[in-house]
């Protein structure tokens, strides 16, 4: 990721996160979600979006944090996932959406090269600033590939890859 990409710019358990805007089709405000027996507590369940069954995750789950409660602010971002050859659609429950923007100047640090070296980084692709404010870049495809996405396939839309920009494919 360049230091010039625009990303959607959210917060979740008080920490700020980001995700390249073009892996964002929508933001939506909660709405009723249907939940799925047996599933963790991180795989909130599933939510119509156009006819679609979009299955929902709460990311302060994903991360340990306990659950997201419902305010005002609290949105669902539907997601694009790349799994090889097709895209997948899936939902994010976050605390609040706050913009659409570049990070600051200065770059995207990998977490290794911000000084965090005692913790699994594969689920962040960089640590960026926003007003001076630390903001964690998500890899999607990992944060949903090592636990959460095993649950996912059946309710995940799928269709061929159309690989944004960033993305090459060999």
């Amino acid at each position: 990721m360049n230091e010039n990409t625009q990303v959607v710019t959210f917060q979740s358990s008080g920490s700020l996160f980001a995700v390249p805007v073009n892996r964002v089709q929508q933001i939506l405000d909660t709405q009723p979600i249907a939940a799925l027996p047996n599933s963790p507590a991180e795989l909130l369940g599933l939510i119509d979006v156009r006819g679609e069954s979009i299955a929902v995750t709460d990311l302060s789950e994903l991360l340990s944090r306990g659950p997201t409660k419902d305010t005002s602010e609290t949105r669902i971002l539907i997601l694009s996932l790349f799994n090889g050859r097709h895209t997948s659609t899936v939902g994010l429950k976050t605390e609040r959406v706050i913009e659409v923007t570049e990070l600051d100047e200065g770059g995207v640090k990998s977490p290794s090269e911000a000084g965090i070296t005692t913790w699994d980084e594969s689920v962040l692709t960089g640590i960026g600033r926003r007003n001076g404010d630390f903001v964690c870049i998500l890899n999607l495809e990992k944060l949903f590939g090592e636990g959460v996405r095993r649950k996912l396939p059946e309710f995940a839309t799928q269709r061929p890859i159309e690989a944004p920009e960033e993305f090459s494919l060999s």
